[in-house]
């Protein structure tokens, strides 16, 4: 067997393994998945470097200033109506969402790692799931002890709550 004998059959059991998401925890209970293909970083922040705007949705934590970029910064449990991160956190976990051009940086309670599955496996949340969590979902995948949200971060970025002052 030579080398591209190996390659080959380790792209093929990649395929096999499913597409990557970035699984994080929303809340005690709730962990959700966002494809890789729109996580573009994972941060941990000081609640210091984050900047505070008035007159913003309840969800909204502030701005963010990263690599010569500014992103706001979104409290994603509390935009999924969960419960919100608590206020008084010296630190957060962040990953930056991005779709099409838009980017929006998602404070999450922990980041949990890269996690894999074939898109089959993703089921319907309709009557799962809260009513109000749903539009932000492409689904959602059962696992062993507990079911593992599949986020949709076109719908997020598009918010109605976010994009309230357009």
């Amino acid at each position: 067997m030579n080398l591209s004998t190996l390659t080959l059959q380790s792209n093929r059991s990649q395929k096999a393994v499913g597409q990557a998401y970035l699984r994080f925890q929303l809340d005690a209970k709730t962990q959700a998945a966002l494809s890789m293909d729109a996580a573009q970083e994972v941060l941990i922040v000081p609640s210091s470097r984050l900047t505070f705007m008035p007159n913003m949705p309840y969800c909204v934590l502030g701005l963010l200033n990263q690599r010569s970029r500014v992103y706001w910064v979104v409290d994603l449990p509390q935009l999924l109506e969960m419960p919100m991160l608590p206020s008084d956190t010296q630190q957060y976990n962040i990953t930056i969402a991005r779709s099409g051009n838009m980017a929006l940086a998602l404070a999450v309670m922990a980041v949990r790692g890269v996690t894999r599955f074939l898109p089959e496996a993703i089921q319907s949340p309709i009557g799962t799931v809260a009513p109000g969590l749903t539009p932000y979902l492409q689904g959602l995948v059962p696992q062993e002890r507990e079911i593992l949200l599949v986020l949709d971060p076109e719908a997020i970025l598009n918010s109605a709550t976010l994009n309230a002052n357009r």
